[in-house]
C-alpha cells in the first residue's frame, strides 16, 4: 500500500505538472522540454519530446492493477504523442524506453482485452506506433558493421544534410547490444523479420569482436572499423545490458547459441571481474590487471541476473556489499572506490539495486529481503520525497537534491518495489508469463513460438567449452534451492555485514560535515577548478603541481615525495586517476574532424588551405558539401562579446574575431545578428599552431545552440595571422569554409580562371616532378606524417578563468613517466565542457611554413608579407608545397 501511495504521488505529480513533456522537474513543479531547458549533455539525448515518462510508466500502471488510469493513459499516449519530431535521440534509450514502453503496453493490453473487462476498445494501436517507432530508428544501422549509430533524428534519420547526426564513430557495447528483445519482440508482433535481423546482426558482431583470449568485450567499439576504443570491461556502465540481453534473449527467443555467448562471457566475469564481494573492471587483453579503483552503481543490476542464471552465491554477496554501502550513505553512489568511499556523489533514483532485491527474494523466499525493500522505501521517502515528486540525490554525502526524476523512476522503481511485496492475489495477471526488458517493460513468454523467421539451434562449434556444473538451475526458485536450509542466505551474508563499516576509517557523518568538524572529503576531479586557490592549495599538499603551458592547456603531474603525508599522497594518486577516469568519461560522442579554411582571392586562388577546428553547433559543413564562401571582415570588438558596433562592414561577410573573454556561443550569436555568415575565431595565445597543438573543437555554452545557424571554424594564432596577414597586404581576402579544401575546378565553377593560374600548371607539374623526386629520397621533418593528437573540446570562458584547451591520454594505462604522474586536462568548469579525445590526420596544408625554394631564400619568405606584390612565378614557387600537399590532401580527404 505504501508503493501504490508512493507511485501515485510521483505519477500524479508528472501528469499534473509536466504532461505532454518527457520529464517532471519536481523542485520546479514543472515540465522538461529539450531546447527549453539548458543542456545537460548526453542525458538529455532520451528525450524526444514524446511524453517519455507516460510511455515509459504504462505497464507499470497494469502491474500496480491500475487499469483504469492505464486505459486513459492509453487513450493520452495514442491520441497526443508525436514520433515525427525533428530531434535527436539515443537509439539505445529510445529502444529500451519508448519502444519497450510501447511494447509492454501493448502486451498487457491486449492480455486486459482478452480477459474481458478492461481495453475492449483497443486495436493495437501502441503496436503500430512501435513499428513507426521502429522504421525510425533502422537508419541508425546503416554501417558497414551492422553496428547501430549511437543517434538518429527522429524525422530525418542519419544521412540527411538536416539530420545533425551521423558523424559519431563509437558507441559503448550495450548501447549497441540491448536491441534484440523489443527489436525481435517487435517483429514478432507485427511478422516483419527486419527489426529482429538487424538486432541479431549488432550482436553478432560484437560477439565476432571479443577478446578471444579473455572472451571479454570493451567499453565502446568504433562502429565502422570494429576497434575497440576503450579496452576496460565489466558488468557497469556501457556493457550491462550487453550481458542482460544474451541471457534474455535465450529465456525469450529460445534460441541455443544466445545462452552459449553468455554462458562463455560469464565464465571470463566470474574468472576476471568477479572479486567476492566487488565487481572490477578490467583490460581485456590483460584481465589479471584491475583497469579502476572503483564502481559504478548500475552493476547493482548483475546480481539479479546471476539469480536468473541461476548463480545465488555470488549474487548473494555482490547485492550484501551494495546494502551496506546504501545503509551507509542512504542510496548508492553513481560510483564508490573499493574501500567503499563516496567517487561520484549524485544518484538519480536508480532502481537497479531494487530489481536486485526482487530476484533474489523470488530465489531465495529470505524475509531479509523484504527489510532491504522496506529501508529503500523509507529511504526514498525520507530523503526524496519533494511535494511535486521525488527528486534525484545530487550529493548523497549532504542530501542535497538534483531538479530531475527519470522516467525509470515510474517505470522501473515502482514496479521491483510492488512486485516484491505483491501477493498472487494483489496481482491482475501471471507476472510469471512475461521477462523482463532491461526498463522493467514485460514480454510475453509467447513470443518464442510466433513468427519464427530465423533458425534457433546453433551449429557453431566456436563457442568454449564450459563446465557448467555450478549452473544445473535456471530462474531458479525457493522449492528446488532451499528446502532444507532456509538460513543459506543468511550464512553466506553473515560474513560481509560489516565489510563497508571496516573499510571506511576515514568516513565522516553528514552531521559532522555540516558543522565542519572533522576532516574534509578529498578533492574530487569533477570539482576542480585551476583558478580556485583553495583547490590549488590542496592540490600542493596531495603533492600535485599545476603547470600552463604556452598553448593554454593545463598539466598536472604528482609527485608522492612532495605530498604532505602519506594519506594525502593516496589522495594525489586518486585524484590523478579520477582525472584520466573524466577526461576519458566526458568525451563527447559528436567527435568532429578537422575543417578547412581555404584562401581562394588573388593572389592565393585555393592554394591556401589551413587547418581548423570545428564547433558543436551552427552550420555542419560536412552535410553541406558548397561550404561557405565570403570576404572576411574584422569586427568590433575584436572579442565578439558584445554587440558589433560595425555592422555594415560586417554584413554577408565573414566574421574574424579573437579567442577569449566570453563563450563561443556568444561570439556566434553576436555576429549572426549582425549580418555575418560565417565566423572565424583566432587564438589568442601568441605562437600557437596546428603544427604542435591538438585540435580545438569548440564546445557550446551549456544552452541549447540551434539558434545559430551560421558556420563557426577556430584557427590557432599562426593560421589566423595567414589571414591578418592577408588583409593587410591585399585588403579584400576571401575564403571558403568547408569539411574539406576544394579543388580549383570547384571553387572557380562558372568564374572567370586567370590566365596565369592555366598557363602555369605545366610548370607547376613539372616543379611538382622534382619536388617529390628529391623528397622522395630525403623525407623533410615537416613532410613527416604527424602523429594523431587529442582533440579538445572547449567553450570560451573569461580570461584569468583557468582556461585549458587539450586533454593528454587518457589511456589509464599509461598515464605517467616512470616516477611521476602526469595529465594534461580541460578545466572541468560546468561552462566549459571537458576536452575530447579524437584522432587528428596528418597536417593540412597551411600548417608549415612554406619551405625554402630556389628562386627565394628561407629569409624571403618570412618576410613575405612585409613586402610589396611579388611576381606571380615566385609567388608560385612560394606555395610549391603546399600544392603538393593540398594534392595530398584530396587523396586523404583531410
Amino acid at each position: 500500500n505504501q508503493v501504490l501511495e508512493m507511485f501515485d504521488h510521483a505519477y500524479s505529480n508528472y501528469m499534473e505538472h509536466a504532461y505532454p513533456a518527457d520529464e517532471l522537474m519536481p523542485l520546479t513543479c514543472r515540465g522538461r522540454v529539450r531546447g527549453q531547458e539548458p543542456s545537460r549533455g548526453d542525458v538529455d539525448d532520451a528525450l524526444g519530446k514524446f511524453s517519455l515518462t507516460l510511455i515509459d510508466t504504462l505497464d507499470t500502471l497494469v502491474v500496480l492493477n491500475k487499469t483504469k488510469e492505464f486505459e486513459e493513459a492509453v487513450k493520452k499516449v495514442i491520441k497526443d504523442v508525436n514520433l515525427d519530431n525533428d530531434i535527436v535521440v539515443s537509439v539505445f534509450e529510445t529502444n529500451i524506453r519508448v519502444l519497450g514502453g510501447l511494447l509492454g503496453g501493448h502486451s498487457v493490453a491486449i492480455m486486459l482485452k482478452e480477459k474481458g473487462e478492461y481495453m475492449q476498445w483497443y486495436n493495437g494501436e501502441l503496436l503500430h506506433m512501435a513499428k513507426e517507432l521502429g522504421y525510425k530508428l533502422l537508419p541508425a544501422f546503416n554501417t558497414t558493421s551492422g553496428l547501430p549509430y549511437p543517434r538518429v533524428n527522429l524525422k530525418f534519420g542519419v544521412r540527411h544534410p538536416e539530420a545533425r547526426t551521423g558523424t559519431e564513430t563509437d558507441t559503448c557495447t550495450a548501447c549497441a547490444g540491448t536491441l534484440i528483445l523489443e527489436f525481435a519482440a517487435l517483429s514478432r508482433f507485427t511478422g516483419t523479420s527486419i527489426f529482429e535481423e538487424y538486432a541479431r546482426k549488432a550482436l553478432d558482431f560484437i560477439w565476432e569482436k571479443r577478446q578471444r583470449s579473455s572472451n571479454l568485450v570493451g567499453v565502446t567499439i568504433n562502429i565502422h572499423t570494429g576497434d575497440w576504443v576503450r579496452k576496460d570491461s565489466g558488468v557497469g556502465a556501457g556493457i550491462d545490458s550487453y550481458y542482460e540481453y544474451l541471457l534474455k534473449a535465450y529465456v525469450l527467443l529460445g534460441d541455443d547459441s544466445f545462452l552459449e555467448r553468455f554462458n562463455t562471457h560469464y565464465d571470463a566475469i566470474m574468472r576476471y571481474i568477479s572479486q567476492p564481494p566487488l565487481l572490477l573492471d578490467v583490460h581485456i587483453h590483460k584481465p589479471m590487471l584491475n583497469a579502476r579503483t572503483w564502481m559504478d552503481s548500475l552493476l547493482a543490476f548483475f546480481p539479479g541476473l546471476q539469480v536468473l542464471k541461476g548463480d545465488i552465491r555470488p549474487a548473494i554477496e555482490t547485492h550484501e556489499m551494495l546494502y551496506q554501502v546504501i545503509k551507509k550513505h542512504n542510496f548508492l553512489p553513481e560510483a564508490f572506490t573499493t574501500d567503499f568511499r563516496v567517487h561520484w556523489a549524485q544518484h538519480p533514483l536508480r532502481p537497479e539495486f531494487a530489481e536486485s532485491t526482487y530476484f533474489l527474494y523470488k530465489a531465495t523466499g529470505d524475509p531479509y529481503y523484504l527489510e532491504v525493500g522496506k529501508t529503500l522505501i523509507e529511504n526514498l521517502n525520507k530523503y526524496a520525497r519533494v511535494p511535486c515528486g521525488f527528486a534525484a540525490m545530487k550529493d548523497v554525502r549532504t542530501g542535497s537534491h538534483e531538479d530531475r526524476m527519470d522516467s525509470f523512476f515510474l517505470a522501473e522503481m515502482f514496479k521491483y518495489l510492488y512486485l516484491l511485496f505483491a501477493d498472487k492475489e494483489d496481482m491482475i495477471f501471471d507476472i510469471e508469463d512475461y521477462i523482463f526488458t532491461t526498463e522493467a517493460h514485460l514480454l510475453p513468454l509467447w513470443l518464442s513460438t510466433t513468427n519464427q523467421t530465423i533458425s534457433k539451434k546453433n551449429t557453431s562449434t566456436e563457442y568454449t567449452e564450459l563446465d557448467d556444473s555450478n549452473f544445473d538451475w535456471t530462474c531458479p526458485n525457493t522449492q528446488i534451492l532451499f528446502p532444507n536450509d532456509p538460513m543459506f542466505a543468511q550464512s553466506i551474508r553473515e560474513p560481509l555485514k560489516n565489510v563497508v563499516d571496516k573499510s571506511c576509517p576515514r568516513g565522516i557523518s553528514r552531521a559532522e560535515e555540516s558543522l565542519g568538524s572533522g576532516p574534509k572529503p578529498p578533492l574530487r576531479a569533477r570539482d576542480f577548478m585551476a583558478s580556485n586557490p583553495e583547490h590549488l592549495e590542496i592540490l600542493k599538499k596531495m603533492g600535485v603541481s599545476l603547470i600552463h603551458l604556452k598553448d593554454g592547456r593545463v598539466q598536472l603531474v604528482q609527485h608522492a615525495v612532495q605530498a604532505a603525508s602519506s594519506l594525502d599522497a593516496e589522495d594525489g594518486l586518486r585524484f590523478m586517476q579520477e582525472m584520466i577516469e573524466l577526461s576519458s568519461q566526458q568525451q563527447k560522442e559528436q567527435q568532429l574532424p578537422p575543417r578547412a579554411v581555404q584562401i581562394v582571392s588573388h593572389p592565393f586562388f585555393g592554394r591556401v588551405v589551413l587547418t581548423a577546428g570545428p564547433a558543436q553547433f551552427g552550420m555542419d559543413l560536412s552535410k553541406h558539401k558548397a561550404g561557405t564562401r565570403g570576404f572576411v571582415a574584422t569586427i568590433k570588438p575584436y572579442n565578439g562579446c558584445s554587440e558589433i558596433t560595425n555592422p555594415e562592414a560586417v554584413k554577408e561577410k565573414i566574421a574574424l574575431m579573437q579567442r577569449g573573454q566570453c563563450m563561443f556561443a556568444e561570439k556566434a550569436r553576436n555576429i549572426q545578428k549582425a549580418g555575418a555568415i560565417g565566423g572565424i575565431v583566432i587564438d589568442d595565445n601568441e605562437g600557437s599552431s596546428s603544427d604542435t597543438a591538438p585540435l580545438f573543437q569548440m564546445a557550446g555554452d551549456g544552452k541549447n545552440t540551434d539558434d545559430i545557424t551560421i558556420p563557426m571554424l577556430f584557427l590557432f594564432n599562426k593560421e589566423g595571422n595567414i589571414i591578418l596577414d592577408a588583409i593587410r597586404e591585399y585588403e579584400a581576402v576571401e575564403v571558403l569554409l568547408s569539411d574539406k579544401a576544394k579543388d580549383r575546378a570547384t571553387i572557380f565553377k562558372g568564374k572567370m580562371i586567370p590566365n596565369y593560374i592555366i598557363d602555369s600548371n605545366l610548370e607547376i607539374e613539372n616543379m611538382d616532378q622534382k619536388s617529390s623526386e628529391n623528397d622522395s629520397h630525403k623525407p623533410t621533418s615537416e613532410e613527416a606524417p604527424s602523429e594523431s593528437q587529442d582533440a579538445g573540446a572547449v567553450s570560451e570562458e573569461p580570461e584569468g578563468g583557468g582556461e585549458s584547451s587539450a586533454v593528454g591520454d587518457p589511456d589509464p594505462s599509461s598515464p605517467a613517466s616512470t616516477d611521476s604522474a602526469s595529465v594534461s586536462m580541460a578545466d572541468p568548469d560546468p561552462l566549459a565542457p571537458g576536452a575530447t579525445e579524437a584522432p587528428e590526420p596528418a597536417r593540412a596544408p597551411g600548417d608549415s611554413q612554406p619551405q625554402e625554394q630556389s628562386t627565394q631564400t628561407e629569409a624571403n619568405a618570412k618576410a613575405h608579407w612585409e613586402r610589396e606584390v611579388q611576381p606571380m612565378e615566385t609567388i608560385l614557387a612560394d606555395w610549391t608545397e603546399d600544392i603538393e600537399a593540398f594534392e595530398m590532401m584530396e587523396k586523404d580527404e583531410l
